[in-house]
């Protein structure tokens, strides 16, 4: 789920949530690699039980990755794929299960951002060819150099979609890869693998969900089980809460800000294709010999704690003086519901709320006085109780006005003192690969000294730098962008702002309440659709938001009785139908020849859902990938009549990818239910159905053991004072034994140091003097090795100290 800089701010107010794996490298010995054994413990000091891929998040890095070159083909990315996912399972190392979840055809809802995304995607990759090609024309005619234009194909990412050529060929790759590491890999001997193709209605993290319920409703259920999930959307976070699994890790990659990416002309890393000057590449070596040998940094990965951001969470949602017993588990639901409000894929945020301007912290104390005045919790079992809702917007609605005023003053005082101060000299940020190389530092004390005074005074402006001496220099608002920026015709912070917004975004006026309530009635239905999915999976396959934009918080009035219950029976497209209802006209050589005409035909029924050219709306944003895609929204009635005329046309293949499959279950020879699957292939029905039956004497009880407590800040304080056990807990392992020095030790140390001292005053003597002292000698060589330390990390003469 797209929640931007929710994962910034979770990360920066609970910091001890992110740890940093420890992964086992593949070692080479005489030209010959030698794999990792993963059945061996987890270096990480933590044994998973579970491993869940949404394999989207890997598909799409592996097909067309943004830090290095492409691959060729599509065997390269197949290739790319399986070795990304050696990766991960070395890290994790589950013992019980494998889930990997593609996303399958996904509920209407979502299918209005992936339309969006996918018809952005083709129409930014044509903006590419058009500008490469106008600037390859301006470089080459002043005489620039730019390398040979290469003629291959180029990847549309949107073939990664259920229903293509492209995601039937991965699912084959996917069960080969399986069968090929169950027959080879004793990492893989005992797990059950479970594959989750694109032909499965649902989104892969769903998938995931839907599972671990079914799991967890099972008489055998383990409450003990360490759940792992791999993917980098926010809404895992969310999910993983929603699940109140007490041991839930999130595996994601690192994100590193301002990496250095290759110019889209020339392949040059330190500019961007606007930038591009056609100057030669320099030469790596004599005879170039070194072009190709620069190693790309490869990408590390994280854990994300959810139990312990449960803890921070426990402090911050705990309630004193309530009506009723407080449960902790109701209050991260509700947590989970406030979340929805600032972002999610099937609604648009409120205006109002924005996280980066404290929104969910603002949430959560109105949140409080709700709890009390209703005298209950907000969600039950995925349920929604309105009038707790309505209560929570109409205090955020009270303060709309004072919000939108306040965000206006930041943006100007952001333009007028700058965001920051970029160093210059000899701290100034590099780009990796350029030619230029940073020299030795010089007087670093005194430069750090410098600029934290400058950053200390925002408003001095007398720093100006030569670029010589090392001082800072206020970087300009208009230098950040060449950019003209949009015109902001709601204006917000004006007078007579919701009249102009629901006149500009709706073309209606602000007065036409029937209208308004129409608009705040599908937003309630959103909210209680959106739960219903987080907590019981989907309720209806058909619903959508029917609108580009979101009410104001000041506008939901009386909405106990706007919603009462979802249609039943609804049933997913099909992944053909799909296709045609999120694809863009230049993605249309995935689709059969016939439904192809549809989108491109003058004379179809439905030509209208396939514009070549679309709008824009920033709607306040400055770039264009944050804006609002103005689509028509397609109507599935007339879609389905359209397509019924061009259904005869499709062939066997075509009809066996337009089908729904199911999840599909692989074991090796060496699992304990290899014999019992292979009964259910080869034996009798009704003898598996008793040996599937659990017997009452069967029944497994477990008990929770809850994961130990980890230091939160001023636990330790708390802790001395004889009121808790707290101490701080590095990584997964909270029995790691720290290192204590007794007195021996200190007495080692200080003889240690005493000598040290001595030989560094012998040097300083022979440095300074042609007299040699034997101490001094003697010092050398029995502490030669503290010496040679003291040479390493000593960047100027030892005289000057």
């Amino acid at each position: 789920m797209g929640v931007p800089a929710f994962f910034r701010w979770l990360s920066r107010k609970y910091s001890t949530i992110v740890v940093h794996c420890t992964e086992e490298r593949v070692r080479e010995c005489n030209g010959v690699r030698i794999p990792v054994d993963t059945s061996k413990p987890n270096p990480n000091e933590v044994e998973f039980d579970n491993l869940y891929l949404d394999m989207n998040g890997i598909i799409h890095p592996c097909t067309h990755p943004e830090d290095k070159a492409a691959p060729k083909n599509e065997d390269e990315m197949m290739v790319a794929i399986f070795e990304y996912m050696d990766r991960l399972f070395n890290i994790v190392r589950p013992r019980r299960v494998l889930y990997m979840a593609i996303d399958g055809v996904a509920p209407r809802a979502k299918m209005n951002q992936q339309r969006s995304r996918r018809f952005r995607a083709s129409k930014e990759g044509v903006e590419l060819v058009e500008e490469k090609s106008r600037i390859r024309e301006e470089i080459l005619g002043r005489g620039g150099y730019l390398p040979p234009v290469e003629v291959k194909e180029r990847f549309d990412s949107n073939c990664i979609t259920p229903g293509t050529e492209f995601m039937d060929n991965l699912a084959k790759c996917l069960r080969y890869y399986v069968a090929d590491r169950l027959s080879n890999d004793p990492g893989w001997r005992n797990i059950t693998v479970i594959l989750s193709d694109a032909s499965v209605p649902g989104e892969g993290e769903h998938k995931i969900m839907d599972y671990i319920r079914r799991q967890r409703a099972q008489p055998h259920h383990d409450p003990n089980t360490h759940h792992c999930l791999c993917g980098a959307d926010a809404d895992l976070i969310m999910l993983g809460l929603a699940t109140h699994e007490p041991n839930f890790t999130i595996i994601r990659e690192e994100f590193k800000p301002n990496q250095p990416r290759p110019c889209a002309m020339c392949g040059q890393k330190g500019h961007e294709i606007k930038d591009c000057q056609g100057v030669a590449r320099e030469k790596q070596g004599e005879h170039d010999e070194f072009a190709d040998t620069m190693p790309a940094s490869e990408q590390e990965f994280i854990f994300i704690r959810l139990c312990v951001l449960r803890e921070y969470l426990e402090r911050e949602l705990t309630m004193a003086s309530l009506p009723f017993p407080f449960d902790f588990e109701r209050t991260v639901d509700d947590w989970v519901f406030m979340c929805f409000f600032v972002g999610n894929d099937f609604l648009p945020h409120l205006p109002s709320l924005e996280i980066r301007e404290g929104a969910i912290d603002r949430l959560v104390g109105i949140y409080k006085d709700v709890v009390h005045k209703t005298g209950g919790y907000i969600t039950e079992n995925g349920f929604v109780k309105l009038e707790s809702v309505e209560l929570i917007m109409q205090a955020i609605g009270v303060a709309e006005d004072n919000i939108f005023k306040k965000r206006k003053e930041d943006d100007v005082r952001w333009k007028l003192e700058g965001p920051a101060y970029m160093t210059a000299g000899q701290f100034a940020p590099q780009a990796l690969g350029g030619r230029g190389r940073p020299g030795v530092v010089q007087n670093a004390r005194h430069q750090a000294f410098d600029m934290r005074m400058q950053g200390r005074d925002q408003h001095n402006k007398a720093g100006s730098s030569d670029g010589q001496d090392g001082r800072g220099v206020k970087r300009k608002a208009e230098d950040s962008d060449s950019e003209p920026e949009p015109e902001d015709n709601v204006r917000l912070w004006e007078d007579g702002w919701k009249q102009r917004y629901y006149k500009t975004k709706f073309d209606v006026d602000a007065t036409d309440d029937d209208f308004r309530k129409k608009v705040v009635k599908s937003y309630v239905e959103g909210l209680c659709w959106v739960l219903r999915y987080y907590y019981q999976g989907c309720a209806s396959w058909k619903w959508y938001f029917p609108f580009h934009y979101a009410p104001f918080a000041s506008d939901f009035k009386d909405i106990k009785g706007m919603f009462t219950d979802f249609e039943l029976g609804t049933k997913p497209f099909k992944p053909l139908e799909q296709l045609m209802g999120v694809f863009p006209a230049a993605s249309g050589n995935f689709l059969p020849q016939t439904w192809r005409s549809l989108m491109s035909n003058p004379e179809s029924s439905i030509i209208d859902f396939y514009p070549d050219d679309f709008a824009i709306d920033l709607n306040g944003k400055k770039y264009a990938w944050q804006g609002v895609a103005l689509l028509p929204f397609v109507d599935e009635r007339r879609l389905r009549a359209a397509l019924a005329e061009v259904y005869p046309n499709l062939s066997p293949e075509e009809n066996k990818r337009n089908s729904l499959g199911s999840d599909m279950l692989f074991v090796g020879k060496s699992h304990p239910c290899c014999d019992f699957i292979q009964e259910l292939y080869h034996g009798e029905s009704h003898e598996v159905c008793k040996a599937m039956s659990l017997q009452p004497d069967q029944l497994i009880v477990y008990c929770i053991v809850m994961p130990e407590k980890v230091l939160k800040p001023g636990d330790w304080e708390r802790g001395n004072r004889g009121r808790g056990n707290w101490r701080p807990q590095l990584g997964f392992n909270s029995n790691r034994q720290q290192v204590h020095l007794d007195q021996s030790a200190f007495r080692a140390l200080g003889y240690v140091s005493l000598c040290i001292g001595c030989a560094w005053r012998g040097i300083r003597t022979q440095m300074s003097s042609s007299i040699k002292y034997p101490a001094t000698r003697v010092s050398s060589q029995l502490f030669g090795w503290q010496l040679v330390l003291i040479e390493v990390y000593m960047e100027q003469p030892l005289t000057d100290v």
